[in-house]
């Protein structure tokens, strides 16, 4: 990005302010040294690109974030709900806010080709060594949230209240946000009164902010279905109850869940990613393992779509004479997230007041999912929003050639920091002093 860019960026949003003097006064005053802060920015998160850490292992991670909140004068604690941290900055009387950002990497191999690119082998859950890369942009998250830290601390005498900044593990597995309030995150601390979340989004160019009013993000759970059989020769099938052809009518006959059962204008999802069974081309197996995926926001579409999958597997099972009925678990549930409709609302006239109406644009929900989910659960108004990640010459290229550019979980997702990070704090510094209190 040029240095022209750069400034252009910050001139843009300066235009916008002086047309809403008084929130934009504000901001205009908070977000001016974020020029000259962006160089280290920049390093910070190449930093962080370059030592990713898996879901609930971050504990250097950690230490990064703790260690530059304490140096903003923010009260620090740590080992929240495993590795989470948790920093306070009290001003006075007014709201209390919490931003979130998540820490934790992804078990993949980077080929981005980045000159900061990650080289990191660690040990996941089973002991087995992977490699480990910030394909998601948790890196550019936590570099936008420190940003908007410094920012905040440095300005407080244009807000009133407490700003509460979580950082928080095990965002991949959809752990970390139960555990950190198991652990007392809106008991032990403030009870925020607002919860605000960004994302950086892969189909969407940098310099571009996105937002869902109501459901945002789908509620998620994995189901794991094993199928008993009873082996024997391939060659001698009629002595032998296959799993593998009981595994494959449950495979085909899920499909009808979605396309016959649900209702179409309820979204939902079933996607069987994983089939395991059999050792030999000539052996047919005792058990077949079937691992799925489940994508859907209300809660009643959930319950009926779990039991038909039970319902479905059990009766394919009966019909081949199986010795025994399939053994179905749902485990690693995440809900769905809802943003607060009013709270959005007044989220996406504040952004548009930063950065302009067209860089500010409503979006639908989307099929993927997250733990931030669990903040609204608790009773927290809550907004997660979207933050544009790809370099725009090479989105506008990609959109005409008809190319499709690396999703989030890509080995070759590569965002655009200068532009995704300015507009991260941005955004985040134009939320929290619209919902902090005023001096």
């Amino acid at each position: 990005m040029s240095r022209g860019s750069r400034i252009a960026l910050l001139a843009a949003a300066a235009v916008v302010l002086a047309a809403t003097p008084a929130a934009g006064a504000a901001l205009e005053a908070v977000a001016a040294p974020l020029e000259s802060l962006y160089p280290e920015l920049e390093r910070t998160y190449q930093e962080l690109h370059r030592t990713p850490e898996l879901s609930s292992r971050e504990q250097a991670t950690a230490r990064k974030m703790a260690e530059r909140l304490r140096a903003l004068g923010f009260e620090v604690t740590t080992g929240v709900g495993g590795t989470g941290v948790v920093g306070l900055l009290r001003n006075g009387t007014g709201p209390t806010v919490m931003l979130r950002t998540d820490l934790d990497a992804l078990p993949v191999e980077e080929k981005t080709g980045l000159a900061f690119a990650s080289r990191v082998v660690a040990k996941n859950e089973e002991g087995e060594s992977v490699p480990v890369m910030h394909a998601c942009g948790h890196d550019l998250h936590m570099t936008c949230w420190l940003g908007t830290a410094t920012l905040l601390a440095r300005a407080k005498d244009r807000w009133r209240g407490t700003l509460m900044m979580v950082g928080q593990p095990a965002e991949e597995t959809g752990s970390g946000a139960r555990r950190m309030l198991g652990d007392g995150l809106f008991t032990r601390f403030p009870r925020p009164d607002f919860a605000i979340a960004v994302h950086d989004n892969a189909d969407l160019p940098a310099g571009q902010l996105s937002y869902t009013p109501g459901f945002a993000l789908a509620a998620v759970d994995s189901v794991d279905i094993t199928v008993f059989g009873v082996g024997g020769h391939g060659a001698y099938p009629h002595t032998t109850i296959d799993p593998v052809v009981i595994a494959s009518r449950i495979v085909l006959s899920l499909q009808t869940i979605v396309s016959r059962e649900n209702n179409p204008l309820d979204p939902a999802v079933v996607t069987v990613g994983s089939i395991h069974g059999g050792t030999k081309h000539n052996i047919i197996p005792d058990e077949v393992k079937l691992q799925l995926t489940v994508r859907s926001y209300k809660p009643e579409v959930r319950e009926k779509i779990l039991a038909a999958i039970s319902r479905i597997a059990r009766a394919e099972a009966e019909a081949a004479g199986a010795p025994r009925g399939p053994a179905v678990t749902v485990r690693d549930s995440t809900p769905a997230t809802y943003n607060d409709p009013e709270l959005t609302v007044r989220v996406a006239e504040a952004l548009r007041r930063a950065l302009g109406d067209a860089s500010v644009h409503e979006q639908p929900p989307v099929m993927g999912a997250e733990d931030f989910s669990e903040y609204a659960r608790a009773g927290v108004p809550s907004v997660l929003f979207w933050v544009g990640a790809v370099e725009p010459e090479r989105f506008r290229g990609a959109a005409a050639r008809g190319e499709r550019l690396p999703s989030l979980h890509s080995s070759s997702f590569a965002p655009d920091p200068p532009r995704a990070i300015r507009t991260g704090v941005l955004a985040e510094t134009a939320t929290l002093l619209e919902l902090l209190g005023r001096p």
